[in-house]
C-alpha cells in the first residue's frame, strides 16, 4: 500500500506529537529500571501490556467499530502486537537488569536505521537514498562504539545486555513497517488492538517462566513504575504513537528514538544515580549524528544558508 505524499513529511503538529512521545517513552526507561528490579521481566511485560490494553478498552467503550475491527483484523493486530509490544518489550526488560535507562534508550534509538532499512525492502515510497545510507553507517557505527568495549571488557555491562535492546529496535523497525496497513483505522482501536493481542501473547509465556502468583508483593515504587509503564508510556503512548504514523510515515515516526534517550538519561541521573562514560557518550554522539542525517532538515538548512550567502 502506498501511502499519500503528505503522509511522509513532518509538520509542525507531527513535531509537536513527537516531542511530547519522546518525553513520555524516556520516561518507560526509567520506569522499567525500577520496576525491573522487583518484577521478572515476562511478567512486568505481561502487566504492563495488559493494564494498558484494559485502559483502552475503558477509555473506547466499543465506539469506532472496535470489537468488529477485532474480529476482522485480528491476525494482523497479533502480528503487530508480537512485533512492536511483545517481542522488543522482552527483551529491553531483561536487558535493563543489567544496564541502566540511559544506555538502553541509546541502543534502542537504532530504530530508525532498522527502520530505513526494512522499509526499503518492504514498501515503495521510502526508499534509499545516499543521505539515508549515510545515516544508517553513522548509526550503526555508534551501535559497535557501544556494544565493543563489552566483548573485550569483563567491566562493562554483559554483551547480550546491550544486543538485546538493539534487536528490539530491529522489532520496532518491522512493526513501524507493518503498522502502515492500520492508516485507515482509528489510532485508539489500532493501539487497543495490538495490545490486547499481545497480553494475549504474554500470558502464557509469564505464567509459565515467571509463576506470579508465588512472587512476593513489589514494594510501592514498582507498582507505581508499573502503573506509569501502563497508562502512560504504553496506552497514551501508543495513540499518540499510531497517530503519528498515519501522519508521517514509518521512517520519519521511527526518529521519536533520537528524543527518547535524552528525557531517559536525565531520569536516570536524577533519580537514579546513573552515570555514562565517555564510551556510551561517544556511541550516543554517533548514533544522534546519523539520525540527524537521516531526518535531513538540518543538512537541507545548511545547503540552503550557504546557496543565500554564496548568491549573496
Amino acid at each position: 500500500m502506498t501511502a499519500p505524499a503528505s503522509a511522509q513529511r513532518l509538520t509542525s503538529k507531527s513535531w509537536s506529537l513527537l516531542l511530547l512521545l519522546g518525553l513520555i517513552w524516556g520516561g518507560s526507561f526509567f520506569f522499567a529500571r525500577i520496576a525491573v528490579l522487583e518484577v521478572p521481566p515476562f511478567t512486568l511485560v505481561l502487566l504492563r501490556l495488559s493494564l494498558a490494553a484494559l485502559a483502552l478498552h475503558v477509555y473506547l467503550r466499543g465506539r469506532s467499530g472496535l470489537y468488529a475491527t477485532l474480529r476482522t483484523h485480528w491476525r494482523a493486530f497479533t502480528v503487530m502486537g508480537l512485533l512492536n509490544n511483545a517481542l522488543p518489550h522482552t527483551l529491553i526488560f531483561f536487558g535493563q537488569t543489567e544496564i541502566g535507562a540511559g544506555l538502553a534508550s541509546i541502543l534502542n534509538a537504532t530504530t530508525p536505521i532498522w527502520t530505513v532499512l526494512i522499509a526499503n525492502r518492504w514498501t515503495v515510497d521510502e526508499k534509499l537514498t545516499g543521505r539515508k545510507v549515510a545515516g544508517c553507517m553513522l548509526g550503526l557505527a555508534g551501535t559497535v562504539v557501544l556494544i565493543g568495549p563489552a566483548v573485550s571488557s569483563a567491566a562493562h555491562a554483559p554483551a547480550w545486555a546491550l544486543v538485546l535492546p538493539v534487536l528490539a529496535a530491529i522489532c520496532y523497525g518491522f512493526a513501524g513497517t507493518f503498522g502502515k496497513r492500520f492508516r485507515d483505522i482509528p489510532a485508539p482501536v489500532t493501539a487497543t488492538g495490538q495490545l490486547t493481542a499481545s497480553s494475549l501473547i504474554m500470558l502464557p509465556v509469564a505464567l509459565f517462566a515467571d509463576q506470579p502468583w508465588s512472587l512476593p508483593l513489589p514494594g510501592v515504587p514498582a507498582i507505581l513504575a508499573i502503573l506509569g509503564l501502563a497508562l502512560l508510556s504504553t496506552a497514551f503512548a501508543y495513540l499518540l504513537f499510531f497517530r503519528i504514523l498515519t501522519l508521517a510515515g514509518a521512517t520519519n515516526t521511527s526518529l521519536v528514538t533520537l528524543l527518547v534517550p535524552p528525557s531517559a538519561i536525565l531520569l536516570g541521573a536524577l533519580f537514579l544515580g546513573e552515570r555514562l562514560s565517555a564510551t556510551d557518550l561517544s556511541g550516543m554522539a554517533l548514533i544522534g549524528a546519523g539520525l540527524l542525517v537521516l531526518d535531513g532538515r538540518l543538512l537541507t538548512r545548511i545547503s540552503r544558508s550557504r546557496t543565500v550567502s554564496n548568491g549573496g
